[in-house]
């Protein structure tokens, strides 16, 4: 399947102006291609290629070589069986009456003249890096469109693009580009660039491959927390039979000070590690679904971690790595996130002398083979012990009478904000408490036999 998509470059004045000239060349190259291609069908003319290529050649000797190949292949898109009007038909007719004049005439003569003499395309090549002439490159941590201009001279334009949701083929584009550039192992894309508005934009056409799942979770997956905190990734290997074989952290600090285009392409780096150490395990990837991932709000009190959410976005991260899993053929699994991370503090990570971040990715891998988690043992003694259970109301009540003379002092809005909301959790904590001890109360004193008689009597 093929796909195309647009892009807009920013560039330098010096290079716009060697750009537009270079437009207006293969420009005028394309339209005399267009019409020898109508004279030479109606001529019957055998091989009508190879007398165009000569024919632009001598029109155009700085034109290289590639651009004419590419504007014989553009001309052959537009109908011999009838006249084209390169700029538009009805631009060209409304320009053709007398009545236009003044600022409408010369806004409507700037638009024809980018739509006719606005063009510049270049044919993919695998064997070519992708593109000869325009080739994706990264400077800086920086996506940028090198183009050639000839003699072998460049112009580098900075690629404006964005990717609007988790499904946009940009993210695939751009995990396909990076695999390239590691593995040597090009992909051909065809670039064509048009003048519009007095910007430049970009449209980049290249075959989407459809690779068949070759890792899966038969053999165990590779979990990963995506969301530990203080921001880092947390990933543990789990067998199919739910062990923990190994694990370990990785730093995501080093992104916190990078422009937006720097940590996107580190970002993809990570990736692209990730899922490598999933296909040298021969497991899947398991990950929490993070589509209602909170972020905090404006005023909560709590700007320093709302940056650092805000910062690395772990759902935008979770984008990359599902689009280079699916070029690698890795199977992606998505489990619901709720109580990974207590699960694992309370149960895995006493147990298995790890953190709690560990713990919690081993419960997203266990999750993620079906396995379902049993509360351990002492922590349901815990809950039915009446003694425990009034100690941790009594710490509560401490705590709720403490944070309501805080904010009684607190003369911070934004502080106050904070407190306010960990009053509310510690409220909520207190009245389920309350409720379990008086469950307790309630319940019937224990006797072991049938019909409520104590095997013990009658003996």
């Amino acid at each position: 399947m093929f796909v195309s998509l647009q892009f807009k470059l920013e560039l330098k004045k010096e290079d716009r102006e060697k750009l537009i000239k270079l437009m207006r060349k293969q420009s005028s190259a394309i339209r005399v291609a267009y019409n020898m291609l109508r004279e030479l069908e109606k001529e019957k003319t055998k091989n009508p290629h190879a007398q165009i290529y000569q024919r632009l050649r001598q029109l155009f000797p700085e034109l290289p070589t590639s651009y004419i190949k590419s504007a014989i292949y553009k001309a052959k898109q537009y109908p011999t069986n009838k006249s084209v009007v390169f700029g538009g038909k009805r631009l060209f007719e409304k320009l053709c009456k007398n009545h236009l004049t003044g600022g409408l005439r010369e806004t409507l003569k700037k638009r024809w003249r980018e739509l006719r003499q606005g063009t510049l395309i270049s044919i993919g090549s695998k064997s070519d890096k992708g593109n000869r002439l325009m080739r994706f490159e990264d400077l800086n941590g920086q996506l940028h469109l090198r183009i050639t201009t000839g003699n072998r001279e460049f112009i580098y334009a900075k690629v404006l693009r964005e990717p609007s949701n988790s499904k946009d083929k940009w993210l695939t584009f751009m995990a396909m580009l990076l695999e390239s550039w590691q593995t040597q192992n090009y992909f051909p894309y065809t670039v064509e660039l048009k003048l519009r508005d007095g910007e430049v934009y970009g449209n980049v056409s290249f075959e989407l491959p459809t690779p068949e799942v070759k890792y899966t979770k038969e053999k165990g997956v590779i979990a990963i927390d995506i969301n530990a905190s203080p921001i880092h990734l947390a990933i543990a290997e789990v067998s199919k039979t739910g062990e923990l074989l190994s694990y370990q952290t990785i730093s995501l600090h080093h992104l916190l000070g990078l422009s937006q285009n720097s940590r996107d392409h580190q970002e993809w780096i990570l990736a692209h590690q990730l899922l490598d150490l999933a296909i040298e395990k021969d497991k899947a990837v398991a990950v929490e679904n993070l589509k209602k991932l909170k972020k905090g709000r404006r005023g909560d009190g709590k700007a320093t971690l709302r940056k650092i959410l805000h910062t690395w976005n772990a759902k935008k991260f979770l984008q990359k790595l599902k689009r280079i899993a699916m070029l690698k053929g890795v199977e992606v699994i998505e489990v619901h996130p709720a109580y990974t991370s207590v699960i694992g503090m309370l149960k895995y990570a006493p147990q298995l002398s790890i953190d709690k971040d560990t713990a919690g990715a081993y419960v997203i891998g266990r999750r993620a083979l079906g396995f379902k988690e049993d509360m351990p043992e002492n922590y349901e003694k815990l809950l039915k012990d009446k003694a425990y259970l009034e100690f941790a109301l009594k710490r509560y009540e401490e705590r709720e009478k403490e944070l309501t003379e805080l904010i009684e002092k607190e003369t911070n809005e934004y502080k106050r904000n904070a407190l306010e909301s960990e009053l509310r959790s510690v409220e909520d904590a207190r009245k389920l408490l309350i409720n379990l001890i008086q469950n307790l109360q309630g319940e019937p004193s224990s006797c072991k036999g049938a019909n409520g008689k104590n095997p013990e009597q009658g003996r």
